[in-house]
């Protein structure tokens, strides 16, 4: 036999016994891998378990529910007391609207002139984002005797009532710039300057479609406790 044939063919012997051994390394590798992975698993499912009979986290939880329940409740109440949108009010309406809510912003316009419609176009927007203020307007033509007595002699008027004061006055757009095109969130942030209405964070719009969504479920637990009663 040829010397060089028989050391070629040890030699390719020698090398598949090499890879087997790598492949045989390389199975029990991944297999070590999935026990772990199986074994990490398990410990998270029990962690969680625990997790969720923590005593402490349920009452977090119990306050969060309770929390939102009150939050639904009392936006519940402020649009029963026409918050959430921008209203126009008759002379007659005018001093129950103002002392019926704590915060009120109140527009006094003439239909006629075109900056009362800018302002209107502005407050009608910041209503249903600010529903802890109500939005109001009275037509200053129809309403002599508060036009009088808040000594109103310029429009557009926007007077600001606290606990049915009038703390506060924009007077014209001398506060904003002088110029009909200021923006919504100008006025808005000289509203909040004032102390009338909130800085919305970031996350309220998230809150609000949140609040939107449990109101159905207070409801149904406030209708099923009354059945239970």
């Amino acid at each position: 036999m040829d010397p060089n044939a028989v050391k070629s063919t040890l030699s390719n012997l020698a090398f598949g016994n090499v890879m087997a051994a790598a492949a045989r390394d390389y199975q029990k590798e991944l297999l070590a891998q999935q026990k772990a992975g199986a074994s990490s698993s398990v410990n998270e499912e029990v962690d969680l378990d625990e997790l969720m009979d923590d005593p402490e986290l349920e009452k977090l939880h119990a306050e969060r529910i309770a929390a939102l329940k009150k939050e639904v409740e009392k936006r519940e109440e402020w649009k029963k007391k026409g918050h959430g949108e921008y209203r126009e009010v008759t002379e007659g309406d005018f001093l129950g609207e103002v002392t019926g809510s704590e915060k009120v912003i109140c527009h006094f316009y003439h239909k006629e002139f075109y900056r009362c419609k800018i302002i209107d176009k502005h407050l009608k927007s910041l209503a249903p984002k600010h529903i802890d203020t109500k939005f109001i307007k009275l037509d200053a033509e129809n309403a002599p005797f508060f036009v009088t007595k808040l000594a109103v002699k310029t429009l557009p008027c926007v007077i600001l009532f606290r606990q049915g004061v009038a703390v506060d006055r924009l007077v014209g757009f001398q506060d904003l710039g002088g110029k009909d095109d200021f923006t919504t969130r100008t006025l808005e942030a000289l509203l909040i300057k004032k102390g009338i209405i909130a800085e919305k964070k970031d996350e309220d719009d998230e809150d609000d479609e949140y609040l939107d969504s449990t109101r159905r479920v207070v409801r149904s637990s406030t209708i099923a406790g009354s059945d239970s009663e």
